[in-house]
Parts: C-alpha cells; structure tokens; sequence
C-alpha cells in the first residue's frame, strides 16, 4: 500500500474533552509546521475557539460541519478540490460514531496518518457509564489518549486499563493544572509481586494482562499461575498455546479473548476450550501476534481446572 500524500489526523474526544486546546498548541509548535495549507475539519463548536490571525500565520483554511449527513465523500472531495491541503486535521464530534469516518472514502491521495483522544478525568467515569461504546470506538488504534484534569489520582490506574485492553499500543498520558501527573502506579497491583510464585486470582486477571505488558522490568523472569481458557490458533507449533480470558471491552457484542502465548510440552495433549491452572516464567520475545514484543510465557506446570464463569472487566 502506497503512503498518501495527504495525512489526515484525526482528533477525538467527548465535548469540552480538551481537543481544542490540544490542537491550537500543537498547530503552533515548530514541529508541526509545513510549507503548504493545513485543512481544520471541526465538527462541533466547543468552548475554545481558534482565533483567525492565529489560522492565517500558520497557512490553516478551517471547515465546519454541523450536522454529520454534511460530512460525505462528495464534501471531502470539493474540499480537496478547493485547497489543495498537504494536511487534513479533523476535530471529530464526541457524539458520532468513529468508526463512521473510519469507513468513509476520503478523497484520492488522503489517509488517516494519526489518531489522537483527549479525555476529561473529571467527567470520565460518567462518559464511560453512559457512552461506553462511543468512548471505545474513540480509543480502538488511537496512538495518544490524553486525560486532563486529573485532579483525583486514584481512579487513573484503573483508567490506563480500560484503555489498554481496547489499544494495547496507545500511550497514555495523564495530566493536572501543574502538567504531566508521574509516578502514580508504582505498586499499583492487587498481588505480591514478591512471592516465589504470583499468585493471579481471576478477579485480578485484567490488571495482570495489562501491567506484565506495559512493565516487562516487574515480571521478566518471574513465575505466574493463573487459572484460563486454551486458545490454539492454527499458526502456533505443537508446543504452543494460548491460555487467556473472555472480556468484555464495550458491550455484549464487543468481546475478545485476552491471553499471551504460552510454549509447553503439554500442549499438544491440551483441546481447545479446556479449563487449565498454569503455572509458568515469564519471558518476552518479538511476535507477529503482539506486532512487536510482548509475554512468552515457559509453563513449569499445566493442570486441567474448573471454568471461570465470569468475564473480564476492566473499570
């Protein structure tokens, strides 16, 4: 697939999320700078406004859309056609689903480069309540998730997760009025971390299959057993399973199975959808199933074990 010549990022989040503020500042950085026009798309009028000196001495032509009808290939089409942009940046409607951009034709050249979410932590827990699926949709291949407003530190752990199960490659940045919040997770986990053998209760297997992704210092070289589902895709070798959970990401009808891939002689002898206690080290080596590096878990030991009804949460 050719790289387009017109890199289209776009930007999304609830209302008054802070993906204005977001977009004047990074607009004006250096970095961001290029020698032809930068087309802004904004599809809802939040409380921030870009001021029109500040378009015009960074070479910005800005469109508005006000219903989500008006957003068609036809209009991208007439836009491209108008100004020509070496860059499109959408500041997409919190209401509206993504995946209805994500799946609208653009015009002959254009392609989404990069997907950016601002969230704010003070209204977050009642957008996830009400709107899960919109913030889902938000979120799923996003590169940046930024939460502002992070007054309260206590929930922002379990706020990483609900977002790193849906994008595992997101980076996460969480932030106050004083700038980036640091140093808030240390510890952060509901197991011993120094026990000869880390016990994972299933009530805890969400938080274990985030943290030994995201902190391969913690839990390289140390021994697991937790209880899980066997998963053998038809591209592993007899050696290789997959032991993991169902957890729901969004609704009933947004599943997936969450494990890491597990290399033991016993594995030929297991079946698809069996129950097993295991126990293994972990390790992490560079897979085409993690799309770069990720846990490669040796079992010591793999027993069969009684099903575990209920699914994975997150938040």
């Amino acid at each position: 697939m050719n790289e387009p010549d017109v890199l289209v990022y776009l930007m999304t989040g609830f209302l008054d999320s802070g993906k204005t503020q977001f977009l004047k500042f990074t607009l004006e950085q250096d970095y961001f700078q290029i020698p032809g026009t930068t087309l802004l798309i904004l599809c809802e009028e939040g409380e921030e406004e870009y001021g029109s000196q500040g378009l015009e001495k960074y070479n910005i032509a800005l469109e508005r859309v006000k219903k989500q009808e008006e957003l068609t290939e036809a209009w991208l089409k007439s836009l491209d056609e108008k100004y020509h942009p070496q860059r499109v940046v959408v500041e997409y409607n919190g209401m509206w689903k993504v995946s209805d951009f994500e799946n609208l034709p653009l015009p002959e050249g254009w392609g989404i480069e990069q997907k950016l979410t601002t969230v704010d932590a003070s209204t977050f827990q009642m957008y996830l309540t009400n709107l899960k699926p919109l913030f889902v949709e938000m979120v799923r291949g996003s590169e940046l998730v930024l939460f502002n407003r992070c007054n309260d530190i206590k929930p922002l752990a379990g706020y990483r997760r609900s977002v790193k199960v849906v994008s595992p490659q997101a980076e996460v940045i969480f932030e106050d009025e004083n700038g980036e919040v640091e140093n808030i997770f240390e510890n952060d986990v509901p197991y011993d971390m120094n026990a000869p053998v880390i016990e994972i209760r299933p009530e805890d297997y969400g938080i274990w299959y985030v943290d030994v992704m995201e902190h391969p210092e913690r839990y390289k070289g140390k021994t697991v057993e937790y209880t899980a589902k066997v998963l053998k895709p038809r591209t592993f070798t007899a050696k290789m399973f997959l032991p993991g959970r169902m957890a729901m990401t969004c609704c009933a009808d947004d599943m997936s199975f969450l494990g890491y891939v597990c290399k033991s002689p016993y594995a030929s002898k297991l079946k698809a959808g069996q129950w097993v206690k295991v126990r293994a080290k972990i390790g992490y080596s560079k897979l085409a199933l993690y799309r770069g590096t990720g846990p490669v878990l040796e079992a010591e030991n793999v027993e069969l074990a009684d099903p575990i009804e209920e699914l994975v949460y997150f938040n």
